[in-house]
């Protein structure tokens, strides 16, 4: 029984027990209002948790699989038509108050809430040298709300000429004019300054801000752009080249995850069923008419199958949809056929892995006491500061108060289409070593060699990433079982340009630090190698590519797994309306359906995509 109802039955039957005492009767009269006013405020609260579905019903007009980034949005969205039947399905469960803390957003990964995945061993390009097992940690969301609970809440929508590329490869309607007014319709954006611009807007479900709090490092990490030429800019309007405060999904000092934007305020809808700790195993298709009709799934260790009358849309992102697909006969023939799968569509599900990497733990050493430490910031001032007023070091975007986007010398700047991200934080690995550890999975013998000495020291960083790398990598399945992982090989650095572009960024990076901006608190480089570079100079090509190969370092932006494109593209998995290629009843809606990765943090384009697919999800039914 819930909590309400079970304070309500015991005023209840604490009156029962006055008798008809009129004295005693108004005594319990405000108890009451109380109990209905608690009802009340818990039923219409928009900030309220959903509820788990109890009874699932025999069939829907569309399931939605996974109810992270983009699924949260598509079942939002479809179930605005109030005759249409929806059940959206979410391995996970509920959020917590820790992943609510944003600059606690390590710590939600490598918990319950965490898909838990890991990369292969590298083959004959080394990547991830400094991890345990040569393995680089990829967290992914297993929580309502989906990795939008784990991320560091970053709002970068990407820049236009990724979104005209998709357009000329075939994909009609994906074009930077087309998705904008999809980024626009989900922002509620609070900063008055950007708000009034024509590339934002108010009044949608995602809350989109700056961090009310931030350290004396971000106002110098801006001039240090300026010292270098490039310009204060919105990154999300006009133009993408230049640097800026990190504007990022919080709502009153609390992460503003898909769950809480999207799920929470249409929680009562009752068209809408939302069914946690569920996991879908297979896609039910009838073999002669090619049309998906269901899903399979286990909840609480009972399988269930649920038809669907008009859809079933897979938002499992780059790693569970095409993992589901291909056990579901629906991927690469003789991939199949070598798990003894019953092929019903040879599509090249799983293909074109691609990701953001760069170098991690690049640290620079000041000497003032104003970075951001675990142990400065624990104290019950800072948590109180957050509790009463919702501001303070708690509301920094996971650690993340700037970005900016560069050009190294392989980019074409005359056409504002940078090739690096830089996102600055004033703390380094050392700030919080033991949690860092946990969830880069860093070795002991190399934490404890390059940042161990760093234990009480000021420091800072820059994570210089790669926005369009050309290496490409691969998801396959480990087995024909629904519960083993897949297997997962970024592939990184087989290009070597995606290196050598690497190289020039991180010497940018270098250049900021040398700025007059960061030389007023002495700003160095942390020179201590890692144990397996130690051997190359310090700021030699050599050196900085054996580091790279080191501290491979991932912010989990896997796409492009279920490309997106034409029917005469022999590599697309879905066509420009999002229906798997070949099938009737079936879409992919997720970060996975990109042909190229965007160039910038994927959250906020996953989230356009699940707009734009349920609008065109829309269009396809209702126009019948």
């Amino acid at each position: 029984m819930p909590p309400i109802f079970a304070g309500i039955a015991t005023i209840a039957n604490a009156a029962i027990g006055i008798g008809s005492s009129p004295m005693a009767l108004m005594s319990i009269i405000p108890l009451i209002t109380i109990g209905f006013t608690y009802f009340r405020y818990n039923n219409l609260d928009p900030e309220v948790q959903p509820r788990d579905i109890s009874r699932i019903l025999p069939e829907y007009d569309f399931i939605v699989v996974g109810a992270g980034s983009a699924g949260a949005v598509v079942a939002s969205r479809l179930s605005e038509v109030h005759n249409w039947t929806v059940l959206l399905l979410e391995a996970g469960g509920y959020e917590s108050e820790i992943s609510d803390i944003p600059s606690l957003a390590g710590y939600t990964q490598m918990s319950t809430m965490d898909w838990m995945y890991q990369t292969e061993p590298p083959g004959a390009s080394a990547y991830c040298l400094a991890m345990v097992g040569d393995r680089c940690n990829w967290p992914r969301g297993k929580v309502l709300g989906g990795s939008s609970v784990l991320n560091a809440m970053i709002y970068i929508r990407g820049n236009r000429h990724d979104y005209d590329n998709w357009e000329a490869m075939g994909n009609t309607g994906w074009a930077y004019k087309d998705v904008l007014p999809f980024f626009l319709k989900s922002e509620d954006n609070r900063n008055p300054y950007l708000a009034r611009t024509a590339y934002h807007r108010t009044g949608g479900y995602l809350t989109v801000q700056e961090s009310p709090w931030r350290t004396p490092l971000s106002i110098a990490f801006l001039q240090a752009g300026k010292e270098l030429g490039y310009d204060i800019r919105d990154l999300n309007g006009a133009k993408q080249t230049g640097f800026m405060l990190s504007q990022g999904t919080i709502r009153r000092g609390s992460r503003c995850s898909t769950a809480k934007a999207f799920l929470r305020p249409v929680r009562n809808r009752r068209n809408l069923h939302i069914s946690m700790y569920s996991h879908a195993t297979k896609i039910l298709i009838d073999q002669k008419t090619k049309r998906a009709f269901g899903i399979k799934f286990s909840k609480h260790g009972r399988t269930h199958w649920v038809r669907a009358r008009k859809e079933v849309i897979l938002s499992s992102g780059a790693i569970g949809s095409p993992q589901l697909l291909m056990l579901s006969g629906v991927g690469p023939k003789d991939h199949l056929e070598e798990h003894q799968i019953n092929l019903v569509q040879d599509l090249k599900v799983g293909y074109n892995l691609q990701d953001h990497i760069g170098l991690g733990g690049l640290t620079f050493v000041i000497d003032d006491p104003i970075t951001f430490t675990k142990d400065r910031f624990q104290g019950a001032s800072v948590i109180m500061e957050y509790i009463l007023r919702e501001q303070g070091p708690m509301t920094s975007l996971g650690g993340v108060e700037g970005l900016a986007f560069v050009n190294t010398r392989f980019a074409n700047s005359s056409v504002d289409w940078p090739d690096i991200q830089f996102h600055f934080a004033p703390s380094s690995i050392n700030s919080d070593g033991e949690q860092v550890k946990k969830i880069t999975g860093l070795r002991d013998s190399v934490y404890n060699t390059v940042y161990k000495p760093l234990k009480h020291a000021e420091t800072w960083t820059i994570l210089p990433l790669l926005l369009r790398p050309k290496s490409s990598g691969w998801i396959r399945l480990r087995s024909r079982n629904p519960n083993h992982y897949p297997v997962i090989n970024p592939n990184y650095f087989t290009h070597k340009e995606d290196i050598l572009t690497l190289i020039d960024g991180i010497r940018i990076a270098m250049a900021v630090s040398n700025t007059s901006a960061f030389q007023r608190f002495n700003s160095r480089p942390h020179k201590i190698a890692f144990p397996g570079c130690a051997k190359y100079p310090f700021d030699t090509d050599e050196y900085w590519e054996c580091s790279l190969r080191h501290f491979t370092f991932t912010i989990y932006h896997p796409t492009s797994t279920c490309k997106m494109g034409p029917p005469g593209d022999p590599t697309a998995v879905v066509d420009p309306r999002l229906k798997v290629h070949g099938l009737k009843g079936l879409r992919v809606v997720d970060a996975s359906i990109m042909p190229h990765i965007v160039s910038g943090n994927t959250n906020a384009p996953t989230i356009m995509i699940g707009e734009k697919g349920a609008d065109m999800i829309k269009e396809d039914w209702l126009k019948h």
